[in-house]
């Protein structure tokens, strides 16, 4: 439980066929105090017991860390991802397993099937909602305990479905993608929590120029345009981060689109690939619809992903997660 609708409809919905309780983790919220407050109220208005589980240590050693590093290092992470990897489904699921219960339930708009002993995990039906991409990353022995009861529903029924249910103020408190940056913007946060870091450089146009300096690469993302400080006749965006010469590349906008990309640490849902003879849609960011590409396999860790059509802002260190369909393949990191 968050506090937030999704949750809640869970909670509603499950409550009439299931023995439930309510779970909320201790992370690095700032509005901790105030959060719990709020679960524990709806969690006592729907009569069931809640149980906190403090994760702080956990979250900071294999969410946190992962963050700040990938950052400083130039790159664009998701935490997101990890955390339901690493935390959500991993040690939260874990607790929550050994207090008795047979399974975990989320408000993620995502589905998952069984068919011939493989657990397949698809998108939710709600287009604009649809979350599975944050759960490329998981494999076979956690999708065996997983719960959406969501999946099927839009956001609008949602909201309609716990209003139905006396649950009326949710309305515009919708949950922040990043739990742990509140009102912080990513350098902000960044400057507080490794503050020794000290990594400023030069900012380069794609033929070498020096346009200006840099605070720190991770102050930046490709295909950023505000906020670099410099002057030119036309726009200029980043195209780049060069982690060796700790250099920000800018180009124009037509330097930001490609064909093709190389990804890492290939992770199959199934825990196997299938022919990889077709095409597949691929979504380089949450925020991405998606596109259509051919995958070649380098080696079982690696793979060329070559999409129809060039794509705009590829980001090192995001997840490219493959679909087939609806249904979610498997993901790699961008390299």
């Amino acid at each position: 439980m968050s506090g937030g609708v999704d949750s809640t409809a869970c909670a509603l919905l499950l409550r009439e066929h299931f023995e439930i309780e309510g779970f909320f983790m201790h992370l690095a919220q700032p509005d901790f105090a105030q959060q719990e407050k709020r679960v524990s109220s709806i969690a006592k208005k729907l009569g069931i017991k809640l149980t906190v589980i403090d994760l702080r240590h956990d979250f900071e050693q294999k969410v946190l860390n992962y963050f700040s590093s990938s950052y400083l290092a130039g790159y664009t992470p998701n935490p997101c991802v990890v955390c339901n990897r690493e935390i959500k489904f991993g040690l939260f699921m874990e607790k929550i397993l050994s207090c008795g219960m047979d399974k975990i339930a989320t408000g993620h708009y995502a589905r998952i099937t069984k068919d011939d002993d493989k657990y397949r995990l698809y998108s939710g039906v709600d287009s604009k909602k649809n979350q599975s991409y944050f759960l490329s990353r998981l494999d076979q022995a956690q999708l065996s305990h997983i719960l959406f009861p969501l999946g099927e529903q839009t956001k609008e029924s949602t909201y309609m479905f716990v209003e139905q249910h006396g649950f009326d103020d949710f309305r515009g408190l919708e949950s922040q993608d990043v739990c742990f940056l509140e009102d912080k913007n990513i350098g902000t946060f960044l400057e507080t929590y490794s503050p020794d870091v000290d990594s400023q450089g030069e900012i380069l146009s794609t033929s070498g120029e020096i346009l200006g300096s840099h605070r720190g690469l991770f102050h930046y993302t490709v295909g950023q345009r505000k906020g670099l400080g410099i002057s030119s006749d036309s726009p200029l965006y980043v195209v780049a981060l060069d982690r060796e010469k700790n250099s920000v590349i800018v180009g124009k906008n037509d330097e930001l689109f490609k064909d093709t990309i190389t990804i890492k640490e290939l992770h199959w849902l199934a825990g196997f690939h299938s022919s990889l003879d077709k095409e597949y849609t691929v979504q380089i960011r949450y925020s991405h619809r998606g596109a259509s590409a051919t995958i070649s396999l380098k080696d079982n860790s690696h793979a060329v992903i070559s999409f129809n059509e060039p794509q705009r802002a590829i980001a090192p260190g995001q997840f490219a997660v493959i679909y087939d369909g609806p249904e979610l393949l498997g993901s790699g990191i961008i390299v």
